[in-house]
């Protein structure tokens, strides 16, 4: 979706919350960037039910981006460097369909772009294994607890965060260093 003030809204879920909201906090034309919960069926769910995995949703970041800063696909381009897209229910050690790969799309033209993406990404064999991305309309969102946002800032010597979250941002700052709204 777009607002007057060229506004669109992405919402992913590619694992862990908090190393995609380290990531695209990062990127230019990335205007806010919030972790929470989206695909599944229980209202208000809590950090706990969603871990638990009965809830159907996934944990996911909605990121508000300008995209004559940067466009939706390159937001993909990102989301699909970030993490394993060929792993069903799971990133590495964090298992359930809550950490599925899946992008919840906001209009058709979203829609396309996924599946296209999906589609060269297949074709160009860029992985091993299918791509097991989920592509569906997004349902409800609802923002993960408080001590969820800006987890990795506000935490990075937590032993999570330098294991998993801290080497998946040095990979973007590396890859992806002129996208990056500070010089790496």
């Amino acid at each position: 979706m777009t607002d007057a003030i060229n506004r669109e809204t992405a919402t992913l879920a590619g694992g862990c919350f908090w190393c995609l909201e380290a990531v695209y906090d990062q990127i230019r034309g990335v205007e806010h960037v919030t972790s929470g919960y989206s695909g599944g069926f229980v209202v208000n769910p809590t950090y706990r039910q969603v871990c638990d995995g009965q809830t159907g949703h996934a944990e996911v970041v909605q990121v508000e981006f300008d995209p004559t800063v940067i466009t939706f696909r390159e937001i993909l381009e990102i989301f699909f460097a970030l993490h394993d897209p060929t792993t069903l229910n799971r990133q590495g050690g964090d298992v359930g369909p809550q950490y599925r790969s899946a992008i919840f799309y906001h209009s058709p033209e979203q829609k396309a772009v996924a599946q296209a993406m999906i589609a060269e990404l297949t074709a160009a064999e860029v992985f091993d294994r299918p791509i097991v991305t989920e592509v569906t309309g997004v349902t409800r969102f609802y923002p993960a607890e408080d001590y969820h946002h800006d987890y990795f800032s506000n935490n990075p010597n937590q032993p999570y965060c330098q294991a998993v979250v801290s080497p998946k941002v040095a990979k973007m700052r590396k890859n992806f260093a002129a996208k990056l709204k500070h010089a790496a």
